[in-house]
């Protein structure tokens, strides 16, 4: 037992684990005392230009990877490398939101998308270090049971995943039945399988409605304590660089007979 617990900690997976958790965690909480004001830490910019740690995200995992590929070291370098590899992802899906919709929308509600990639990358790791197969199957049954097996499992997690059930989905490659039962149950509103099957007016879309009602869902809580509250606009005079506009004022009756303009 103790052999086998050995085994998994060194191995470069676990490395690039543990190195992808503690840099996100804390890089969410260096950016919540940057947006509170606290500590020492402040936006790093070049030139004017807000430079985002996704960027550094992206060139350790370029390096990382390059490294790899090309002389493929031994222990420990291959852990330092795996490490690198888990910091640099950290990064950038930490900011999944923001190369998704190509703005800066870190801490709006469609930031929160990003911790989502992150805990699907987590559990994604965390199959990848147990080296778990999909499904538990008896290659001793024959090629056409084990295929039709396979097949179905991956029907319902195909199903699943268009039905807006992310997580159960994912660990349905683990635990079959966890995909069945998601395959089996109420699609979320906004999912493909609502859009194409739950049609405008219909039992099905209003209960999917009252269900996974707009603005609230079951880990809010817990998105919350990665993603803060969404930020919700600034108005125009309190941004940045803005000038509030200013209205004109009121004209007299003689002036608006005057005018030519018939729209004023």
């Amino acid at each position: 037992m103790g052999a086998a617990v050995a085994s998994v900690l060194l191995r470069p997976t676990f490395f690039m684990l543990v190195a992808f958790v503690v840099t996100f965690l804390v890089t969410r909480l260096v950016t919540r005392m940057i947006r509170t004001g606290r500590g020492p830490f402040r936006d790093n910019t070049v030139g004017g230009v807000h430079i985002h740690h996704e960027v550094y995200g992206i060139f350790l995992l370029l390096g990382a990877g390059a490294l790899e590929f090309a002389y493929r070291p031994e222990s420990p370098g291959g852990q330092v490398l795996a490490a690198l590899f888990g910091a640099g992802a950290a990064l950038t899906l930490d900011e999944f939101a923001l190369w998704l919709h190509l703005d800066d929308v870190y801490w709006g509600p469609e930031g929160r998308r990003s911790v989502d990639a992150v805990l699907v990358a987590v559990i994604v790791g965390g199959l990848m270090l147990v080296e778990t197969a999909p499904w538990d199957v008896d290659a001793s049954d024959g090629a056409t049971v084990v295929g039709v097996t396979l097949g179905v499992n991956l029907l319902f997690i195909v199903i699943a995943l268009f039905k807006g059930r992310i997580i159960l989905g994912i660990l349905g490659f683990l635990v079959p039945l966890l995909a069945f039962v998601a395959a089996l149950r109420l699609a979320r509103p906004r999912s493909p399988w609502a859009r194409r099957y739950y049609g405008a007016g219909t039992r099905r879309r209003a209960r999917s409605e009252r269900r996974f009602p707009a603005g609230h869902h079951r880990w809010d809580k817990v998105v919350d304590m990665f993603a803060g509250s969404p930020a919700l606009p600034a108005p125009a005079a309190a941004r940045p660089g803005t000038v509030a506009p200013v209205q004109p004022a009121p004209m007299s009756s003689g002036e608006r007979t005057a005018t030519s303009d018939p729209y004023v």
